[in-house]
């Protein structure tokens, strides 16, 4: 694409699609706008351009979904709404996996080969799809990850195309894949058990297949606190909700005060459910006294890590939960405004949240008094693209305000310079659902279901293989044995566990009996991570499984440190170079190289991504003997 300003103008539909998003223009598009995009930089530093530059993702989102990729024309469309400069805004578009900067078929299916879906199928699938529909678009049949990187072209003989794509958050229902229909009526849908018949048939477009979500494992046992109502309340409707207990600790969190809430939280010991386990009471009581205005919450629904798929269970069964706990922080850190950031690949859980906020604001559960008496709270819904990098809380604000969604360097932290650069409260899904029962019950009462560290219940996400893979919910302490026992233990011999996904570490088969609690995971040597657990029997590749990892943080590494950004590409090279049994000099000069590699990623980098990228690979190495003469 040609960055300077030219003759290429937007279809009508690309035009009504941004439209709907940033509003109908002041005057008829003539083309002359061009010239407030090309000189859009000199007002980017404020006013009404840096006011709107946080519609950008969403626009570009609507042009992808209208005309199934960004044209030139589009592209200066939106720039000359929003006054930004052209090559800003392509810089933006090609960072994320799902929008596509090359024609593509309007008909697109985003096969899954990361880690749970190759070892249930997925492979086959691919074969499939290479001999029936062609070459995969972007990587042409590569094993990389984010979604493709351009396009081959319109194929004939096929009225959909096809790609590759990292961990979709179906790893319950593996094989699985994303399919999108561009047009004035997108279509998005998350399709789960994909059989390679039923691939080529959605890229032909015979065949639409469509299957109902799988049952919670765990449904309907009334020892569930987070999962109580997935798949028993109708998620739909805000009765059904209040009906089953839905919003009394609001009106709870309304008559204690903001303080008494952060007490009871604080004594609750909640920790971050991302990974980071960050004590939550000092974060809100962080961002509840910071002077500087206006406050923002941000509720983080990007995940990305393979193997995780929890929030998305959460989302689409009891999406009111997390309004009503994103309203209570708007309370008490005294924020109007919050945003769910949300993974780009999850169609339905942004259709549910959306219906869900629509409700609430309709019966004034959002606006002007949701929060109390003259306590304005609202939610908007900013959907993410398909970058793993912007599940990283600083990212999270680049990609919202319109930037490449890297990370920033830290000092200053969120709780003081977050979104928009005021103090910002960001939390992830099962963190926030938390929040309303500890409102109800006392943070005392929380963190006697636990242990001392690491108290409440935990989700887990447990796939591979294993008889009933799925979302559980233990207390915290119950051991990696019984969680998998929950699950129906492999029928061939477990093998491993990759224990917290790509960013994760491996332990042996017969190294699962302790406890899954913060400090028994240290204590074994692992990380939980966001509660991965993903079994492997003796049939797995290992081998096989480290390639993927080592692809996907190549591809997913943003490129803004050296560290990470060569790191993650030396570390797939000497992975490759060990697998083909051909390494520089010897196996132990290579391992040694790779240890230095992922030492140098650790200590360097600037986020968690290049900070956790040598993790599954150093564990596989070190406890599972791979490339040692011993598992492959």
């Amino acid at each position: 694409m040609d960055l300077r300003l030219s003759d290429a103008q937007p279809t009508a539909e690309e035009r009504s699609a941004v439209d709907a998003v940033l509003g109908a223009p002041a005057s008829a598009w003539d083309g002359g706008e061009r010239v407030a995009a090309r000189d859009g930089h000199v007002a980017f530093g404020g006013g009404a351009a840096r006011a709107r530059r946080h519609l950008l993702l969403p626009a570009l989102n609507a042009l992808q979904a209208a005309a199934g990729w960004i044209s030139e024309g589009g592209l200066m469309y939106v720039c000359a709404r929003l006054t930004v400069p052209p090559a800003d805004a392509w810089g933006v578009a090609t960072f994320y996996g799902l929008l596509a900067a090359d024609p593509r078929p309007r008909r697109m299916l985003h096969v899954c080969d990361d880690i749970a879906c190759r070892t249930r199928g997925a492979l086959a699938v691919v074969e499939a799809l290479e001999r029936e529909a062609g070459p995969a678009e972007g990587h042409g049949g590569g094993s990389g990850g984010g979604h493709g990187e351009g396009a081959s072209g319109r194929r004939s003989g096929a009225r959909g195309g096809w790609m590759r794509s990292p961990c979709l958050g179906l790893c319950d229902q593996a094989p699985a894949a994303l399919l999108t229909e561009a047009g004035e009526r997108p279509q998005e849908r998350l399709i789960g058990g994909l059989t390679p018949t039923d691939a080529v048939a959605a890229v032909t477009g015979t065949v639409t297949p469509d299957r109902p979500r799988p049952k919670l494992p765990q449904q309907g046992d009334p020892a569930l606190r987070l999962l109580a109502r997935v798949g028993v309340v109708d998620p739909a409707s805000l009765a059904a909700y209040e009906g089953a207990g839905g919003y009394r600790a609001l009106a709870a969190a309304v008559r204690m005060g903001p303080e008494a809430v952060i007490r009871e939280i604080a004594a609750s010991r909640l920790v971050g459910r991302g990974g980071a386990a960050f004590p939550a009471g000092r974060k809100w009581e962080a961002v509840a006294g910071q002077r500087a205005r206006p406050h923002y919450v941000i509720c983080n629904a990007d995940e990305s890590e393979p193997g995780s798929f929890k929030d998305r269970v959460l989302l689409e069964g009891d999406p009111f939960a997390l309004v009503e706990a994103m309203t209570i922080a708007g309370l008490v850190v005294g924020a109007e405004t919050g945003f769910v950031y949300l993974r780009g690949e999850y169609p339905l859980a942004a259709e549910r949240l959306g219906n869900a906020i629509a409700q609430a604001r309709a019966a004034g559960r959002l606006g002007p008094d949701a929060a109390g008496p003259d306590r304005a709270f609202d939610i908007e819904i900013r959907r993410g693209a398909g970058a793993y990098v912007c599940g990283e809380e600083t990212a999270v604000f680049n990609s919202i305000e319109g930037l490449r969604g890297e990370p920033r360097n830290k000092p200053p932290f969120p709780v003081e310079a977050g979104l928009f650069r005021r103090p910002t409260l960001i939390n992830n899904v099962e963190t926030l659902a938390n929040v309303p029962r500890i409102v109800l019950e006392g943070g005392e009462a929380f963190a006697r279901t636990g242990t001392g560290d690491s108290t409440g219940t935990k989700l887990f996400c447990v796939s591979g293989a294993v008889a009933q893979p799925g979302v559980y919910e233990v207390p915290f302490g119950t051991t990696l044995a019984a969680l998998l026992a929950l699950a129906g233990a492999p029928a061939r011999g477990l093998r491993a566990v990759l224990l917290g996904g790509a960013a994760g570490m491996f332990v042996r088969g017969d190294e699962t009996d302790f406890p899954l609690t913060f400090e028994g995971a240290r204590a074994a040597g692992v990380t939980l991570g966001a509660g991965v657990v993903m079994a492997f029997d003796e049939r797995t590749d290992l081998t096989d499984v480290l390639l993927r990892i080592a692809a996907f943080f190549r591809d997913e590494s943003c490129g803004q440190c050296v560290p990470c950004r060569v790191g993650t590409v030396r570390q797939e090279e000497a992975l490759h170079r060990l697998a083909a049994g051909r390494p520089l000099g010897s196996a132990a000069t290579e391992l040694a190289l790779l240890e230095e590699i992922g030492t140098a990623m650790k200590d360097a980098s600037i986020c968690g991504l290049g900070q956790t990228a040598a993790f599954a690979v150093e564990s596989a190495i070190k406890h599972l003997g791979l490339f040692a003469g011993g598992a492959r």
